[in-house]
């Protein structure tokens, strides 16, 4: 998994390539956490994003919780099919916003 972070003024965009997984969704979650803060918005672009287990959904909920009581922005672009279906069964297309 490799992360990509960029900042537009106080709006972070995370993009992500490869897998997030067991492994790695550790260092997901410490990329997020190391941002906290810094930003008043955050995008995820999955645009280069293969597979996301529920290691990794775990962590999306988790952050989405912490922005959503401090009233941040948090939003998930360029979602792949399969990545898609996978937020679709878990039932997080109900709770993350998706575009």
């Amino acid at each position: 998994m490799n992360i990509t972070k960029n900042y537009n003024e106080k709006e972070l965009t995370l993009s992500v390539e490869g897998r997030i997984d067991t492994i790695t969704s550790k260092e997901l979650d410490k990329a997020i956490n190391d941002e906290m803060g810094n930003f008043e918005s955050l995008i995820m672009d999955f645009s280069d994003l293969e597979y996301i287990s529920s290691a990794g959904l775990r962590i999306l909920i988790v952050t989405h919780k912490k922005l959503k009581a401090d009233n941040i922005p948090f939003v998930i672009k360029n979602v792949n099919d399969t990545v898609r279906e996978i937020f679709k069964i878990s039932g997080f297309d109900k709770i993350l916003v998706i575009q």
